[in-house]
């Protein structure tokens, strides 16, 4: 599958080195303002995305049961070298995530939102409300600024990403922007966090 998914496209070629970058920041560096927002108790989280398993390892560290959804398989061989067994690993993407069931108290989405197009997007949300667990989170990242050469990415603003969640009965609860962790002028990032029902 994951040479077939365009929200993928330019990460194969890259995944090595994207790799040894994941990697050398914290999942506390990068998604400081949303710390506050983790489910106080260990529960189902679900990673979206998951490059090389940073996040996904911080998670289970806390104590959740993480399942690692990522399409690139280089970054799933990579990510199960790295952080053990302790994670469930998928070959899945959005907007469908079909071999994905059951609900989740958290749903991570980082610096993956904008690599969907508008119509993939409308339906990528509603199959995060089937998967989100009563109470449960949704947190997404989104990335803004130059697009990477190879890479497929649109310009996603929080309002539009709030008004497809609303709907869903997904509300949002903390929104924040950050500078660029890598030092980069003219990236900048968003942070969301919805509420399920």
């Amino acid at each position: 599958m994951s040479d077939q998914v365009a929200s993928a496209a330019g990460y194969v070629e890259a995944a090595v080195s994207l790799a040894r970058q994941y990697e050398n920041v914290t999942f506390e560096s990068v998604h400081a303002p949303i710390l506050p927002w983790l489910p106080a108790a260990p529960g189902r989280a679900l990673d979206i995305g998951a490059g090389t398993g940073r996040d996904a390892a911080a998670l289970a560290a806390r104590g959740h049961a993480v399942t690692a959804v990522e399409p690139t398989r280089e970054f799933r061989e990579i990510g199960r070298s790295l952080h053990g067994t302790a994670i469930e690993w998928l070959d899945d993407s959005l907007p469908e995530l079909g071999a994905i069931q059951g609900r989740f108290d958290l749903i991570l989405l980082s610096a993956v939102w904008m690599h969907l197009a508008d119509f993939e997007r409308l339906a990528a949300m509603g199959r995060l409300a089937t998967l989100l667990a009563p109470g449960g989170r949704v947190i997404l990242t989104l990335r803004h600024g130059p697009v990477p050469p190879g890479r497929r990415m649109f310009d996603v603003s929080v309002a539009e990403t709030i008004a497809l969640a609303e709907p869903l009965g997904l509300r949002a609860i903390h929104h924040s922007e950050t500078a660029d962790i890598q030092g980069r002028r003219d990236v900048w990032w968003t942070s969301l966090v919805l509420l399920g029902k």
